[in-house]
């Protein structure tokens, strides 16, 4: 089985900064990490892997410094690593963002099976995977927990919903998303550092994927971060106090003052 797991190189969450300018993440000069959700993609990937062969292949879309994260990656056990690097990516929301994705899966060629975190800490929108199949025409199951080859080329997913776990067959090829309870990631073994360090990461170009550039980076995402701040914090409080039925229409006329207020 042939796997892409796509990776975020993310800020570490308590050092985010934002361009004042162009509401961006300032990534020069901060610490990142693996997004912790997509080690469990890797991890997810790798275990498939050893049970039914095949090879995985990590992806990431970032600066070149996310070479120390695609690194990682192939220390834990992964066969190949590419980075998508240009100016031209930045400020991608997360459609363009899908769109470079599904234009390097293009690239890489042949797959069963694309894995990705449920979400990114830094963004928390769950919308990159689900575009990412979509702009590749394959089925998709989010929230997995659990993963298993089914008879006549499908995979059967184990998912989370609200209230309860549904499985589902989805046909390959096909995009599947994890959550973190489905396994725990592996460290990297010597052999597989010392494979790292030397390891030889494809850096692909938006010129490299031949990539229609009003679909990327600034031009192609219709969303804009207009404004960042960081909320105020008011120590105002009031206790109420009385029998409950009292205390419910104390409550009431207050929530109706400041309804009547904001209006």
């Amino acid at each position: 089985m042939n796997i892409i797991a796509c990776i975020k190189w993310v800020p570490e969450t308590h050092d985010v900064k934002v361009d004042p300018v162009t509401h961006s993440l300032i990534r020069e000069g901060v610490k990142h990490t693996i997004n912790p959700f997509d080690e469990n993609a890797i991890e997810a990937g790798l275990q498939l892997k050893e049970s039914l062969g095949g090879s995985v292949t990590v992806l990431c879309m970032a600066p070149r410094q996310a070479e120390e994260g695609l690194r990682q990656a192939i220390a834990m056990g992964a066969d190949d690593a590419v980075l998508l690097s240009d100016a031209a990516f930045r400020g991608s929301d997360t459609l363009a963002t899908s769109n470079a994705l599904a234009a390097a899966v293009r690239k890489i060629g042949d797959f069963d099976l694309i894995l990705c975190g449920k979400q990114a800490i830094d963004g928390d929108t769950a919308q990159v995977p689900p575009g990412l199949a979509e702009r590749l025409g394959i089925p998709q199951a989010t929230f997995a927990i659990a993963l298993e080859r089914a008879a006549s080329g499908r995979l059967r997913v184990k998912r989370v919903a609200d209230d309860a776990y549904e499985v589902v067959e989805v046909c390959l090829p096909a995009l599947v998303s994890v959550v973190k309870q489905i396994n725990a990631p592996r460290y990297p073994s010597m052999k597989g550092v010392l494979r790292a360090k030397r390891f030889p990461v494809k850096v692909w170009s938006a010129a490299d994927l031949h990539i229609d550039p009003s679909s990327i980076g600034f031009d192609g995402s219709p969303t804009h971060v207009s404004r960042t701040f960081v909320p105020g914090r008011h120590a105002r409080g009031q206790t109420l106090s009385g029998p409950s039925g009292e205390i419910v229409e104390q409550l009431a006329s207050i929530i109706s003052k400041l309804a009547l207020g904001a209006s």
